[in-house]
């Protein structure tokens, strides 16, 4: 990423106060490395998302929330009560009750109440839910081998293996994705 297009993003050298590395303790020797990784790592995350989420939009006509859900929702057979989903896509319940609501208006899912508690509502993939899901999933998967297809299978190896390493240091350090 380009100094110039840093300039004004939050998390981005510039954006930060001078020396605030000493003002937290010091910071790590490598800091200056990290904050580069740091947007190595936000950069390419946020550019591989933007690419998704057009092509979701223009090859399907649906958003990638939307993919998450069912996606979420097809990893679950047996469904997942609306709290379960909401934690497990790390949005609020609010975001995910109106997703569910347009994919129930075109039949991909269905809502049920829970046994034994009727103020408890599942969602599962309908049948129409899941064949929509495996059409998108298909071509979701042929659009992420075309984007890492400069990469050989032992750099995206060796690549997992570091993002495993972070994930664990970092877990470490009790910053966890939440479930």
């Amino acid at each position: 990423m380009s100094k110039k297009s840093d300039k004004g993003r939050v998390g981005s050298a510039e954006h930060a106060a001078p020396h605030v590395h000493e003002k937290l303790g010091g910071g790590a020797p490598h800091s200056k490395q990290s904050i580069r990784l740091w947007l190595k790592l936000l950069s390419c995350t946020t550019l591989i998302e933007n690419w998704l989420r057009n092509r979701m939009r223009s090859e399907f006509g649906t958003t990638l929330p939307r993919f998450d859900v069912l996606a979420a929702l097809d990893r679950h057979p047996e469904g997942l009560r609306m709290g379960e989903l909401s934690r497990y896509l790390l949005v609020s319940n609010g975001n995910v009750t109106g997703i569910v609501q347009r994919l129930e208006q075109e039949g991909l899912v269905a809502r049920q109440t829970t046994p034994g508690d009727k103020r408890s509502i599942r969602v599962r993939l309908t049948a129409q839910g899941r064949r929509r899901f495996t059409e998108w999933a298909r071509e979701h998967e042929a659009w992420l081998d075309r984007l890492f297809s400069d990469l050989s299978n032992d750099e995206m190896d060796e690549l997992m293996r570091h993002l495993r390493h972070l994930q664990e240091s970092l877990a470490r350090q009790g910053i966890q994705r939440e479930r």
